[in-house]
């Protein structure tokens, strides 16, 4: 039987999957994971700026790809790759790379490439973006989108971009090297993500973009998720030369594809952030132009269609922020306890709390669309002061938040009949749990794996 191998390239890890066709369906038949530790500092952008070395996420891919077995290797038929969107790398498209011979067969190093600016990127500030052209694209421009990116360099380092002929996502880059593509080939997932990008017509902001001087060179291609960018041009790891490789994809999209199974289902994922997700009905347009005070995004999909995100920065690292606050409390009081002893605690204080009048606003990462309005905390009473009245109130907080984003009425006009939970904070915390099915008067299955290696493979 053959085998579909699935990537994704992830901000901190690498993840490789193997998944075979069974009578029962799609199974994942090996799976294996490595940390990148690619963080790079900037010396150009300063604090602000978020690196990574493309060497050392290659790396990590190389080693995830050698320790899966050779055999199964053999039999790929496709291979799927997602990542990170937003983010942009420059290279060289005659040099972006060199092969060599391993000890599983040929794999390919970077060379000459720049880093990887990632999706965390801070370098653009709002003055700075409020300089640029207006996109004609249905979403907001933000620090750390590729076009972004490209006009900070364009603007403040212009020698930089003279040195490469080609840029896309981490991804796209992948893709590239592989099938040894002069021009890369992005999907409308990526370029959706990078801005300037017209989701309707399927094409960049090219006039916009000539006039301002931006090197439309730089732009990649563009086609649909879900199609073929070529064959690979070598073996690599034992993958037969002249297997199909996929265009790469957004690491988001294929973590939904991954588990969402009805279009009935929402998909609410809470791990350090939170995302609440739905898929909008067929034929669903985005508005031509964005709302910035919007709180949804539309994000291609496939075949068409598009998800509508409420993307919360508030999530899992909410509650780690209390837990340091109450760590640092009781340091200061005198005494040590470890961080991991207060989280069990304050969960179980919680459950013994099943009300709580205070009211805690959570948003202490503020949110891209209310980037000024942080945290508060109102209705606090003499008598609800207690850690489980606090934990509780929290919990609460962080699925209301979500629910302020998309409501509970718009979830049911799109014909929501199900949430499908995710997420290490979700799987964790039982009082989170029971906030979720509080607020969302829906059925919720948990414990559904959100994989966007898997999704890569589903895909193809």
């Amino acid at each position: 039987p053959t085998c579909v191998l699935g990537i994704d390239l992830g901000t901190t890890s690498v993840k490789a999957a193997l998944v075979t066709g069974t009578e029962r369906g799609l199974a994942l038949a090996h799976s294996c994971s490595r940390d990148t530790q690619a963080h790079s500092h900037s010396l150009e952008a300063g604090p602000q700026g978020m690196e990574q070395s493309v060497q050392r996420i290659i790396q990590a891919l190389n080693e995830c790809l050698a320790a899966l077995p050779q055999q199964q290797l053999q039999r790929v038929s496709h291979i799927g790759i997602s990542g990170q969107m937003h983010g942009v790398v420059f290279w060289k498209s005659d040099k972006g790379c060199k092969w060599t011979e391993g000890s599983t067969g040929p794999a390919f190093e970077p060379e000459d490439i720049s880093h990887l600016v990632t999706w965390q990127d801070g370098r653009c500030s709002p003055t700075f973006l409020s300089s640029l052209p207006l996109p004609q694209s249905h979403v907001s421009l933000a620090t750390g989108f590729g076009c972004a990116t490209v006009y900070w360099y364009l603007k403040k380092s212009p020698d930089f971009l003279k040195a490469y002929d080609a840029a896309g996502t981490i991804q796209d880059y992948v893709v590239a090297m592989l099938c040894d593509l002069k021009k890369p080939l992005m999907s409308v997932q990526n370029a959706a993500s990078w801005g300037y990008f017209n989701s309707r017509s399927k094409s960049w902001n090219t006039d916009i973009l000539e006039k301002s001087g931006f090197p439309v060179h730089l732009l990649p291609e563009v086609g649909d998720p879900g199609s073929i960018a070529g064959r690979t041009v070598r073996a690599w790891h034992g993958i037969p030369k002249g297997t199909e490789v996929g265009i790469a994809l957004g690491d988001f999209q294929c973590s939904v594809y991954s588990c969402l199974t009805e279009r009935t289902d929402a998909v609410l994922n809470i791990s350090t952030s939170a995302q609440l997700t739905i898929s909008m009905p067929p034929g669903f347009q985005p508005p031509e132009t964005p709302d910035p005070s919007s709180a949804l995004t539309y994000f291609p999909y496939f075949n068409g269609d598009y998800l509508a995100v409420a993307a919360s920065l508030n999530g899992g690292n909410v509650l780690a922020t209390f837990v340091g606050m109450v760590a640092q409390w009781t340091e200061e009081l005198g005494l040590h306890v470890q961080e991991s002893a207060i989280y069990t605690r304050i969960i179980q204080a919680a459950l013994a709390q099943h009300h709580s009048k205070l009211s805690v606003h959570p948003t202490v990462f503020g949110e891209r669309h209310v980037p000024e309005q942080l945290a508060s905390v109102t209705s606090i009473a003499a008598s609800e002061l207690s850690l489980g009245h606090v934990t509780r109130a929290l919990c609460r907080g962080i699925v209301e938040n979500l629910n302020s984003m998309l409501p509970v009425q718009r979830l049911r006009e799109t014909g929501v009949r199900r949430i499908l939970g995710s997420g290490s904070a979700l799987a964790r915390n039982e009082v989170l749990r029971q906030e979720v099915e509080r607020i969302f008067p829906f059925p919720v299955v948990y414990g559904k794996d959100v994989d966007a290696a898997v999704g890569a493979a589903m895909v193809m």
